[in-house]
């Protein structure tokens, strides 16, 4: 708890220094920083700190299974149930299947199941990277190239310069370079004292300047509020039914596993894709048209923290009743209703306007 509470505190003392931030030239310093400094370095310590247990290689497809189910259901939703602008919609297509174990679930991990428990997480977190890292990447320059005009008819000169421009970008030359020292057998233990030590101190910044950021930069309006925490409930209620698909499919689970596969897959949305929003918003400048909202997603990020704190909190508190995969589906079902509410109180409106239209009809014939 008091770990939880100090990440929170960070954010509202972030959400106090907005008085200090006299123009958006000081809040793209800070943002500068970092995409520039502390995210790469981040990355870089990340990718060159992940460590294999041949007897685990099964965890990290679990970790990028919760990533696509959300992914495909948030998709489905979007599409079918509740539509929504398109910039909103793909902002949170890239915010909600993503996870953050780092920030909301290891603590709690390493606190309540210990670090052979948190080694596992690490390891099923690795999916999660390489979807959030790539994958989410690859789906938002999609949609870039796309409202550019890059389809079947390229425009070879504006390619070549998003081609450059992309390149000197310090996310991705870190990541090149991080899976090229992979390639040649280093990682961060095996790297120089020098390199290894500079970038882990700048990756120690990453945190706390992040949640100083959203709170600095957080402006939630009301009617993005119940969006998203609908978005929450609808994000967490799959989650549960998906650990309790699982819990019921995969043979032996121990109850250590399973608490650490329900509170892994309720871990907070991650940073990442957000930072390849801002990376997008860089590349198409100042306009009114963006492909995504960045303060949709920073409100996003701001709500989800303490979100899925509490529910991690929950189900740590409560181990012996969340195991059953009984009570997963439960949780779940109740969280997915939320979600619903609105939209089917919105259909029997329609159905009650609709009949009393034809009702007026039939009496005036």
């Amino acid at each position: 708890m008091e770990k939880t509470v100090g990440l929170l505190l960070i954010i509202g003392l972030g959400f106090v220094l907005q008085r200090k931030i006299k123009s958006s030239e000081q809040l793209k310093g800070v943002k500068t920083l970092i995409l520039s400094v502390a995210l790469p370095a981040t990355i870089f310590a990340a990718l060159l700190n992940v460590k294999v247990d041949m007897d685990m290689l099964w965890l990290p497809f679990i970790g990028l299974l919760i990533n696509l189910v959300l992914l495909l259901v948030f998709y489905l939703v979007f599409k079918y149930v509740t539509p929504i602008e398109e910039d909103k919609n793909r902002t949170l297509l890239m915010l909600m299947p993503s996870l953050a174990p780092g920030l909301s679930c290891l603590p709690f991990i390493s606190e309540y199941l210990g670090s052979d428990s948190l080694a596992m997480a690490a390891l099923a977190d690795i999916g999660n990277k390489i979807f959030v890292l790539i994958l989410l990447y690859m789906l938002a320059m999609s949609w870039y190239y796309r409202r550019q005009g890059l389809g079947a008819r390229v425009d070879r000169n504006r390619l070549k310069e998003l081609f450059f421009s992309l390149v000197k970008e310090p996310i991705n030359l870190v990541i090149v370079a991080a899976f090229l020292l992979l390639a040649l057998g280093f990682n961060i233990q095996t790297l120089p004292v020098v390199v290894s030590s500079l970038v882990l101190r700048l990756s120690a910044i990453m945190g706390p300047l992040v949640l100083l950021f959203i709170g600095m930069a957080v402006k939630i309006k009301k009617d993005d509020a119940q969006l998203i925490l609908r978005m929450l409930s609808l994000r967490s209620g799959v989650a549960f039914l998906l650990c309790a698909i699982l819990i019921s499919v995969i043979p032996n689970l121990s109850t250590v596993m399973i608490l650490l596969l329900l509170v892994f897959a309720q871990s907070s949305t991650s940073f990442w894709p957000y930072a390849h929003i801002l990376s997008i918003n860089e590349l198409e400048g100042d306009t009114i048209d963006n492909t995504f909202n960045g303060g949709l997603g920073l409100s996003v990020m701001a709500l989800s923290l303490p979100f899925s704190t509490f529910i991690i909190l929950g189900i740590f508190s409560f181990p012996s009743i969340v195991i059953s995969p009984l009570y997963p589906v439960a949780f779940g079902s109740v969280l997915v209703g939320v979600f619903l509410f609105t939209p089917v109180v919105h259909w029997l409106k329609n159905q009650k306007a609709i009949k009393r239209q034809s009702l007026e009809v039939s009496q005036i014939d």
